[in-house]
């Protein structure tokens, strides 16, 4: 691949008002890409991760001196679209007139109010969803959590890049298709470039802890928090056991060079070597993307790279229009937040349980939080309830249930001891349904699932 032009893409970018810390970021994986790098990581040179530590949830007390140093962050570009949404994903109801935003802000909230400490929230908006965002906060949250100035760090975005000669990619007709996010490692470019990470830094905050604002299962863990300050190691990421579900998602692994932990993103797998990464007895730890960073440690990695964390390349190959396949062929280029595990010396990760990790990716997954294996406290905590011992119930849906808006005709049946239900074809649960154990329902024609106990 020839050495291509990156100046017009800084023209582009500067204009658009990009931050010059994502400029450079994205200069760096976009010369990766005309030396032709890869961005693979064969299974030939990488051990797998074994017996790491293991959290355990003993109901300790926060320690406000600790709480008063830290910052809770959550991603929130997301959009609903693939569930039928036009808007921020994080505003999805979870109990009626209760979203995930909401619950996100009661958890700050009860614990400012409970220790007496500032905690902190920011929320890492895209272009996409800062408007809805804001909007709610500035209705429903109270104060010194309603206002961007307060909350928001914001997304960069980037181009798409023409693979063929490797120039900005062009969609007159839609030239927000010229644009694409840079994936959750923009994190690092977007705190030093946005000011937020000296702001922190100057108010005192020393520990920050980054989850995504649809996993109501990544809450701030007072345990974790003084393990990770007592470990002084410059990064944590959480990961938990991998399951046949899990088989794509990033996984832990150790260097064969030099012993440094990594992540390994599917697209960052040789074809050849998919099998054993999809083994999930060999490479037994799954990326919650749930990390914990110290501050003042990346300020200084930061500083040390020139304002940019190398962090590995990621190429996706799509097309500038991602509805029209037959638009112009183009390669996106991402990184990963949690790949940075690789550029800090002493890096480590923690094992936790599955509680810890319930994101909601699709309407099953969201019909499942919506059930009494859930519970919501008081303080905004959503968790399983007691009795399934950290174990959601595994809900396979029909493709007519893709969209949120179908999960109303459905019905409400109880999940409590449920370990996994599938629904085929059209669905109607009754009031009083309780599934226990496995079931599956439906067929031809509508099915009418009346109150009793199943199977």
């Amino acid at each position: 691949m020839s050495q291509g032009n990156f100046t017009p893409f800084e023209e582009k970018m500067s204009e658009a008002g990009v931050m010059d810390a994502a400029i450079q970021a994205f200069r760096r994986n976009y010369e990766a890409l005309c030396r032709n790098e890869s961005g693979l990581i064969p299974e030939e040179e990488i051990d797998p991760a074994k017996d790491l530590p293991v959290y355990e949830d003993k109901g300790a007390d926060f320690d406000p001196e600790l709480l008063a140093k830290t910052v809770v962050i959550k991603l929130n570009g997301g959009l609903g679209t693939s569930m039928g949404l036009e808007k921020v994903k994080s505003l999805l109801e979870v109990r009626p007139g209760v979203n995930f935003l909401d619950l996100i802000v009661r958890q700050i909230s009860s614990l400012r109010e409970s220790t007496g400490a500032p905690v902190r929230l920011l929320l890492m908006n895209s272009f996409s969803s800062s408007d809805d965002t804001l909007g709610h906060l500035a209705k429903s949250a109270p104060e010194g959590l309603r206002e961007a100035s307060e909350v928001e760090l914001m997304q960069n975005q980037v181009p798409k890049i023409d693979a063929a000669t490797l120039a900005p990619a062009e969609c007159p007709s839609h030239p927000e298709h010229e644009w694409c996010p840079p994936g959750h490692g923009d994190l690092y470019p977007a705190l030093i470039g946005s000011g937020w990470l000296d702001r922190l830094l100057a108010e005192g905050v020393k520990y920050a802890f980054v989850s995504n604002s649809d996993n109501l299962g990544a809450v701030l863990s007072p345990e974790l928090l003084s393990w990770f300050a007592e470990s002084e190691a410059p990064f944590l990421m959480e990961v938990t056991r991998r399951t046949p579900a899990d088989r794509k998602g990033g996984h832990l692994a150790l260097r064969k060079s030099d012993g440094q932990l990594l992540l390994r993103e599917v697209a960052q797998c040789p074809e050849g070597d998919l099998e054993a990464f999809q083994d999930i007895d060999r490479h037994q730890y799954f990326n919650t993307n749930s990390i914990w960073l110290r501050l003042d440690v990346l300020k200084k990695r930061l500083e040390e790279g020139g304002g940019v964390l190398p962090l590995p390349m990621i190429r996706n190959r799509k097309t500038v229009d991602p509805r029209d396949k037959e638009s112009t062929p183009v390669t996106q280029l991402e990184t990963a937040m949690g790949a940075a595990i690789e550029c800090f010396e002493g890096a480590q990760a923690i094992e936790v349980s599955r509680a810890r990790f319930a994101p909601v990716k699709t309407s099953g997954d969201l019909f499942a939080l919506r059930s009494d294996a859930y519970e919501v406290g008081d303080d905004g905590r959503v968790s399983l309830i007691a009795s399934r011992k950290g174990q959601p119930p595994v809900v396979a849906l029909d493709e007519r249930y893709k969209f949120v808006d179908a999960l109303d005709d459905l019905g409400v049946p109880s999940l409590a001891k449920c370990d996994k239900l599938e629904v085929l074809g059209e669905v109607i649960f009754e009031d009083g349904v309780v599934i226990d154990g496995v079931a599956s329902f439906g067929g031809e024609g509508k099915t009418v699932v009346s109150a009793g106990v199943y199977p």
